[in-house]
């Protein structure tokens, strides 16, 4: 160890995150003091990390992170998450912010503060290339002011912004890759709220939690994009086709537009969704590309039938597919009807919210048209399982799916139930 060059200890400092460890370990020599003075480049404090932190008085706490974040020198990336931690003094943060804003790279902030802290001011125009922020208020973005020319990544959680706000700093960020909202707070200016993004070179957008009227996304380099826990009245994509993964994870929106990108995707899930078939189908049938299809705890209207003859004639690259088992009123959603094979299928997950004699025999259909087969992952929920009746057909069905592989010995069978 004593032959270690400094640099190395500081990257092995670095390494370690939390702020206590690395003051713990910095006391071993004085060989490793001057790595954490000098070429300590990451560090964070995290109120989940050590228990000590709840014990502190605010100021007590205050002291103890300015006093460990001046002794160093040069730290690119900084993480203060005090999430049920007492307001700290915004004075005591904003020397924090001015002290390292010249060299982080990184930066993740949830602190409580009074009064707000204008993080965009603090650390605007220097070399940000990832910036998460939670329980912030942002207001009055000024774009020509408070650019983030190196911002590749941006997060913001439980954060209260206005939808202008919002749309101009994304436009501050002239090379932004990567965003995410989760659960923001968009400020009303009218009876209708409308979010509308634009931005070139963004290719990966995630959005959970967020109630609006309409949002409206304009991004000509999209690849990802995920809507989780939403509920919208109009969604609507507008780019150049890049979009690649498409992921809807319980949303309620009543019109859903992503236009002409539909050309190069390759994943498409949807899960706890009710669905107008032929609309959503339109929209992906283009698709020629996909590999991975799943359409799972969807609800289709009415008496709409997907059936594998679709999913093969379009989709001839489809390497994984899922389908939720429904039956309802009689109708099986997912059918069998046609002829084509799915030639390319080597995963298979399938899954039942409720059992019935009926699923073995969809089950073993499904595997005469996908030939080529390596693994096959059936799903369940058996904490719904409480009578005796229900305990048979659990074991009748687990016994006809034994003897359903046994014809199909090439196969990889796993079992996941809730």
């Amino acid at each position: 160890m004593e032959q270690l060059p400094v640099e190395v200890i500081g990257n092995i400092l670095s390494r370690l995150g939390g702020a206590r460890d690395v003051v713990i370990a910095s006391a071993t020599c004085k060989k490793w003091q001057e790595a954490y003075r000098k070429h300590l480049h990451t560090l964070s404090f995290n109120s989940n990390d050590w228990s000590v932190y709840h014990d502190l008085t605010t100021t007590r706490l205050e002291i103890l992170i300015t006093q460990t974040i001046f002794q160093t020198s040069g730290l690119q990336g900084l993480s203060i998450l005090m999430d049920d931690v007492d307001e700290f003094s915004a004075s005591t943060v904003i020397a924090w912010l001015m002290y390292t804003r010249e060299t982080l790279r990184r930066l993740y902030y949830n602190v409580r503060t009074t009064p707000n802290v204008n993080i965009l001011e603090i650390c605007g125009r220097q070399k940000l290339e990832v910036l998460a922020l939670a329980h912030n208020t942002i207001t009055g973005v000024e774009p020509n002011f408070q650019r983030f020319p190196c911002l590749k990544s941006l997060s913001l959680s439980y954060v209260s912004i206005s939808a202008l706000d919002l749309s101009l700093l994304l436009t501050a960020c002239q090379k932004i890759e990567i965003l995410e909202l989760v659960s923001p707070e968009i400020a009303m200016l009218d009876a209708q709220v409308t979010v509308e993004l634009t931005s070139p070179t963004l290719k990966s957008i995630y959005v959970e939690a967020i109630s609006l009227d309409k949002f409206i996304l304009e991004a000509d380099s999209i690849e990802r994009l995920h809507l989780k826990d939403c509920a919208l009245e109009l969604f609507e994509l507008v780019g150049r086709g890049t979009l690649k993964h498409f992921k809807i994870d319980d949303v309620s929106v009543i019109h859903l537009d992503i236009g002409d990108t539909v050309d190069n995707l390759e994943i498409v899930d949807v899960s706890s969704f009710t669905i107008f078939w032929p609309k959503f189908y339109q929209m992906i049938s283009r698709s020629s590309k996909l590999k991975k299809l799943r359409l799972w705890d969807v609800v289709f209207d009415e008496d709409e039938v997907l059936d594998l003859e679709t999913i093969g004639v379009c989709f001839p690259q489809l390497s994984h597919l899922s389908l939720s088992y429904d039956l309802k009123d009689g109708v099986l959603h997912y059918g069998l009807q046609g002829s084509a094979n799915l030639e390319n299928v080597a995963v298979l997950e399938l899954g039942w919210p409720v059992i019935s004699d009926l699923f073995s025999h969809w089950v073993e259909g499904l595997l005469k048209r996908c030939p080529n087969l390596r693994r096959l992952v059936i799903f369940g929920v058996i904490s719904e399982i409480k009578t005796h009746e229900e305990c048979l057909l659990l074991a009748k069905f687990t016994s006809s799916i034994v003897q359903l592989m046994r014809k199909y010995l090439h196969v990889e069978v796993q079992f996941d139930y809730e």
